[in-house]
């Protein structure tokens, strides 16, 4: 079988359950807009940022990507145990890295990842030091994958402040107003999602409440949706 065949059969046999973890059916929404900006040249590296689960790194080993699977702080072994499982290991290294100020060389990969990770980071001035070093390591023409919290309603806001541990600490973006982050890039391709998903109590809940959101979206503004995805090209 050639590695083109491999590829193929690797990324079909990985389901999105594994990927995205979490409120599976909004965030896989981003996949469709990902996989048409996806370098196509191989061999290829990427650097997954605050993989602590190691799902987007798993999608990025399937398509064929040498992936440098980062984290702030040590892996579980639950990582690595993911992605033998599927068969990518020797795609993937590990280590322990900052987003805000990464331990690598300019224009080392073809592609950077992250998803809900940012909004840790906690102020606007961090998360833009963490996005102009997603840019700095990425190569001429390289992509940067993005999916994140945004801040939608004031009934988000109101629930997680009783409900979400870390909601004290972190910063939600806005899709207007945190724009700038990326104006490094030549070029940001980006959509919107969830609504009413976030507040399934149960994976059930969280699905059916996404499958409502589709229906929803076309009738609902970008301000009042929970998820932010994109493509960012480096110019």
């Amino acid at each position: 079988m050639n590695q083109d065949a491999r590829h193929q059969d690797i990324s079909k046999a990985i389901p999105l359950e594994a990927i995205f973890q979490w409120e599976v059916r909004s965030w896989s929404r981003a996949l469709p807009l990902w996989t048409k900006h996806l370098p196509r040249h191989r061999p290829a590296t990427a650097l997954g940022i605050g993989e602590r689960e190691g799902g987007s790194s798993l999608w990025l080993a399937g398509q064929g990507f040498d992936v440098v699977c980062t984290d702030l702080r040590t892996f579980p072994a639950e990582t690595a145990a993911l992605h033998r499982n599927f068969g990518v290991s020797d795609r993937i290294t590990y280590q322990q890295a900052d987003a805000t100020a990464l331990p690598f060389a300019d224009g080392t990969f073809d592609l950077v990842i992250f998803k809900s990770v940012i909004g840790a980071l906690g102020t606007k001035e961090r998360q833009s030091r963490a996005i102009r070093e997603m840019h700095r390591v990425l190569r001429p023409g390289g992509v940067l994958l993005f999916a994140e919290n945004l801040q939608g309603t004031w009934a988000h806001g109101w629930l997680r402040r009783r409900y979400v541990a870390w909601s004290g600490y972190w910063r939600y973006l806005h899709p207007q107003e945190d724009r700038d982050l990326f104006t490094a890039f030549a070029k940001v391709y980006d959509g919107t999602t969830g609504l009413l998903s976030s507040l399934g109590r149960s994976a059930w809940q969280r699905d059916l409440l996404a499958r409502v959101d589709g229906l929803l979206m076309p009738l609902t503004p970008r301000t009042m949706r929970t998820i932010w995805y994109g493509v960012a090209i480096k110019a």
